[in-house]
């Protein structure tokens, strides 16, 4: 146990002042899905993982003689790789005679901390793991226009049935209100314009918050560079996972950052403008080809740079993997967004969250706090070091998240 120094007021003069914890706007904790069967009310320890199953693609043949296919069945796994504790120790005279009145507000201070670290972490998904998004990065999200064209385009790729969720920063909100009751309406929305909140829209959740995760795009992004397709991985437009371009810097080592969005332009003279197939049944859809890059990448002295990506492309007919209609070709184009903040879109409950038990601290008191509507846990540990005049109190965590990259779209908004 460390030996910290504690300012810690004369308990004559001490009050308690009354004031409430400074706390972050922070949904992702209690609205996302971390019911396990099992997993959450068993302890379990870091390395331990939960996996389950995407849905299987298909494709649908002409005529009525069967052509039997492989069933590919893929599978996420989720990891519970994360832990983090929030410690204090006091002597025991600071116990006896300052801090006994105070554990509460102690204790409430480690957790609302340790919180807002976890929702931290947990937002990172939203930019590691969705590769579609709605804005351009340097465009403001403002209108209820906006929010319905970002909900259809959500929508026509694939969605999953029921209520959607909607995460947003919690400074775009006023401004899209506000454009809502600037509009000339008989009957407006009283809820809306009384709470200032959006609420349930469109059949979807909004939610609020003010620790959405940040971009830091590479320079292709920030330079606004217009990129051109030299090659890739596989001509034959099977399974592209990379690209190589030509436009960036000239041996600029930080073109490409690791998760920068990327997407292909349209209205290149002689390429056709490039187009989503819809998850089920290979339609065309309204979305255009965003991309997510894998690793970063930097450009050799003439400007090219090679970019791993997610997800593969499949151009191939017949191919269940098939994601695009028009095979990836030299001359195509595509912009790299700058740097931004994400919200995101989901659908069918698929941003998980496993925060499951810790074991008991024997020989050391502790106790699990299991929250019965979000499955949740937070462990609390107390001892003394023998011998030594300190008392410890320890609140700590393990979790691990996952954002299935197919159920989710980012909102790309400027700083």
């Amino acid at each position: 146990m460390t030996n910290p120094t504690n300012i810690l007021q004369n308990v004559q003069t001490y009050q308690k002042s009354g004031l409430a914890l400074l706390l972050n706007e922070s949904p992702l904790i209690a609205t996302l899905n971390s019911k396990f069967k099992n997993f959450e009310t068993e302890p379990a320890n870091l390395g331990d993982t939960v996996t389950f199953n995407k849905p299987v693609r298909y494709v649908a043949t002409d005529g009525l003689v069967a052509n039997f296919q492989a069933t590919d069945q893929p599978r996420v796994t989720l990891t519970v790789d994360q832990s983090k504790n929030v410690s204090r120790a006091f002597t025991a005279q600071q116990k006896i005679f300052n801090v006994d009145a105070f554990l509460d507000e102690f204790g409430e201070s480690a957790i609302a901390t340790l919180g807002t670290v976890i929702e931290r972490n947990v937002g990172q998904q939203i930019i590691s793991s969705p590769y579609r998004f709605y804005g351009d990065g340097v465009t403001n999200l403002t209108t209820y226009g906006q929010l319905a064209n970002m909900i259809a385009l959500f929508k026509n790729y694939g969605t999953a049935k029921g209520p959607l969720k909607c995460y947003l920063p919690d400074v775009t909100i006023p401004n899209i209100v506000n454009s809502g009751l600037s509009q000339f309406v008989l009957e407006r929305n009283n809820e809306t314009a009384m709470s200032w909140e959006l609420g349930r829209w469109n059949n979807v959740d909004f939610y609020v918050s003010s620790l959405l995760p940040t971009q830091v795009a590479g320079n292709c992004g920030n330079l606004n560079q217009t990129l051109t397709v030299v090659s890739t991985n596989d001509p034959s437009g099977a399974n592209i996972t990379q690209i190589t371009f030509s436009g960036a810097t000239d041996g600029d080592n930080y073109a490409i950052n690791v998760n920068d969005l990327i997407q292909f332009q349209d209205g290149v003279s002689g390429k056709p403008n490039m187009r989503y197939m819809q998850w089920i049944g290979g339609g065309l859809s309204f979305n255009p080809v965003q991309l997510r890059a894998t690793a970063p990448a930097g450009a050799n002295i003439s400007g090219d740079v090679t970019i791993n990506f997610y997800p593969p492309l499949c151009a191939q007919p017949g191919n269940p993997q098939q994601n695009i209609y028009y095979n990836v070709v030299a001359g195509m184009q595509v912009k790299v967004m700058p740097t931004h903040v994400s919200g995101v879109i989901t659908s069918g409950n698929a941003y998980y969250l496993a925060m499951p038990q810790l074991p008991d601290k024997s020989p050391f008191y502790s106790g699990n706090e299991i929250d019965p509507g979000t499955g949740v846990s937070i462990r609390l540990s107390y001892g003394s070091m023998f011998e030594d005049n300190k008392y410890g109190y320890i609140n700590d965590a393990i979790w691990g998240s996952k954002l299935v990259e197919e159920y989710g779209m980012q909102i790309i908004l400027p700083l």
